[in-house]
């Protein structure tokens, strides 16, 4: 005898989850596309030429005589080991990041905290006026400020020192790095505006009507809250005070004594020619850009507050 089984009607679940998923691929299918553009360009314009950098290492390269180019493995490494400029160029950008870093941090944080009061007047205005600086490109930033502050021919020399009679400002050149970074300080500034402007309101006024003063509302509620964007603008300005481990960022001329290692690598490769070597440098800062990255990272957990963690955790 046939019998005839009812069919199984259709899981209303299943359809949504199928619905739900066909939804997330092409959401992420048309965020691929939008970011498809630089996907291309990092890896044509910086992958490719980092991997070459890389294999470059480890040659004789000549950019006058590429046709005898040999394979001489690590000759280029041990000779930095040997190379005082390379060792006192290395030093100095070390002496740049300790000395530049700490100083863009304090002052965009200093500057965010007086954009977020009540009293200041014409904020609009003043944020552009304090971010417009750092689309300006580095080498008209480095004569504009060489122009300024050069001890001979400067333009603080020669309308305000000379007519006064004061000695050139030596010390103010010295500073000529510093004022570089300052110079750039917009994109740090606004990440820190834009972090405090998102910490809770009623967060300070409890804390004002337990009795603290504005010193501990910004050490103990400010501080803490916006600790992610001190840690991102941590990173950004440490790659940024190596000239962003790439060859021609800043520009900054060359010296024999403390100079920044990405300008003693274009030294070695415009005046000298000699790609295989340069290649090495960069890949030497690399690493030791990369290792204090890391430990800033590793040191994240114990001073960097994460909203969402406290979230997640089950109560």
């Amino acid at each position: 005898m046939l019998t005839r089984t009812a069919g199984r009607a259709p899981d209303p679940r299943s359809r949504k989850k199928t619905g739900r998923l066909s939804l997330e691929r092409y959401s992420a299918r048309v965020g691929f596309l939008f970011i498809l553009p630089w996907v291309i360009g990092f890896v044509l314009l910086k992958a490719i030429p980092i991997l070459t950098a890389l294999g470059f290492s480890f040659t004789d390269f000549n950019m006058l005589d590429p046709e005898h180019t040999h394979f001489i493995g690590l000759q280029n490494y041990l000779f930095i080991l040997r190379d005082r400029e390379a060792g006192s160029s290395l030093f100095g950008s070390l002496g740049f990041f300790i000395m530049a870093v700490p100083i863009e941090m304090i002052v965009a944080l200093a500057l965010a905290a007086i954009f977020t009061s009540d009293w200041l007047q014409g904020k609009r205005l003043l944020r552009t006026l304090f971010f417009m600086p750092s689309i300006i490109p580095a080498v008209a930033i480095f004569f504009v400020i060489q122009g300024l502050v050069s001890p001979g021919s400067g333009w603080l020399n020669r309308l305000i020192l000379d007519p006064l009679g004061l000695p050139p400002p030596m010390g103010l050149y010295r500073m000529f790095p510093v004022i570089l970074a300052l110079w750039t300080i917009g994109p740090g500034f606004l990440i820190m505006l834009g972090a405090m402007q998102a910490v809770p309101k009623e967060l300070y006024e409890a804390a004002r009507v337990d009795g603290a003063g504005p010193l501990t509302r910004f050490a103990s509620i400010t501080i803490p809250m916006i600790s992610p964007a001190i840690f991102f603008s941590l990173v950004i300005n440490t790659i940024s005070s190596f000239g962003g481990v790439a060859l021609l960022d800043r520009g900054l001329p060359y010296s024999q004594s403390l100079s920044p290692m990405e300008s003693y690598i274009v030294f070695q490769m415009f005046s000298f020619l000699n790609l295989g070597y340069a290649s090495a440098l960069a890949w030497v800062m690399f690493l030791v850009v990369m290792t204090i990255t890391v430990l800033i990272f590793r040191s994240a957990r114990y001073w960097v507050h994460f909203p969402e963690e406290d979230e997640n955790v089950e109560i």
